[in-house]
């Protein structure tokens, strides 16, 4: 497992061609997606898999620098459209970096936040036009997409309240508005509901060993469906 952002090479693999998996993990502030993101990822070595743990902004040198920028408090006039483009500029780097030669070579990458958050925060939280967020990210990612998406959701003032217990911890979105965040937390539903097969929603305020427990009985399921699907395919494709 590796978040350390060291060197792998870039060279671009068909989305029809990943062996691996992709899981990612979205949410408000304070739901624990680095938590539980971290505890999957762990418990998936365990079982023998080739693990890849990533976050975002970061994963990458040049990443982690982005991110700097982005989450301090003293970037407090930055644009919408400024902070749209930095997010999106650090996953280009994080998928040719690491993401996709990650998924070429089998491995189970696990993420803490993708796409899907930018979507949230920067259409629906900032404001943005939809259509223009999206855009950005084909540009970033070359359309690439998760296996699956947890979303870890809870009350906004109950995650902020979390966020905002830790002052060492609170960064420049932290301090954002209610509104903003309501705005984020209803678009995240919006989008899960839009597209029910790739998500799985959780009430990120039950236990945090259960929430575990629920999150790892989900992800063994749809790795197991997958293996399975797999290796029907090569089978089928043997006997043609």
């Amino acid at each position: 497992m590796n978040q350390t952002g060291e060197s792998r090479s870039s060279e671009p693999v068909p989305d029809s061609a990943e062996a691996g998996f992709f899981l990612v993990f979205e949410g408000p502030e304070g739901s624990g997606k680095s938590t539980q993101a971290r505890v999957i990822a762990e418990t998936l070595e365990r079982t023998g898999r080739q693990v890849l743990l990533l976050r975002e902004p970061g994963g990458t040198a040049i990443g982690e620098r982005v991110r700097t920028l982005i989450l301090d408090p003293a970037s407090y006039a930055m644009l919408p459209e400024t902070e749209a483009l930095l997010y999106a500029a650090a996953r280009a780097q994080l998928v040719g970096e690491q993401i996709r030669p990650a998924l070429s070579a089998g491995t189970v990458v696990v993420c803490d936040r993708f796409v899907d958050s930018s979507l949230a925060y920067q259409a629906g939280g900032r404001g943005l036009a939809m259509v223009d967020v999206r855009a950005i990210q084909q540009l970033a990612t070359g359309g690439l997409r998760p296996d699956l998406r947890i979303l870890l959701d809870l009350p906004v003032r109950i995650g902020l309240r979390r966020r905002l217990a830790d002052h060492q911890q609170v960064n420049r979105l932290d301090t954002a508005d209610i509104a903003f965040h309501e705005r984020v937390r209803d678009c995240y539903g919006n989008l899960a509901r839009q597209d029910p097969a790739g998500w799985i929603v959780l009430d990120a305020t039950m236990p945090p060993e259960r929430l575990a427990a629920t999150i790892a009985a989900a992800v063994v399921d749809r790795l197991r469906d997958r293996d399975e699907a797999r290796s029907l395919a090569a089978n089928d494709g043997g006997a043609s």
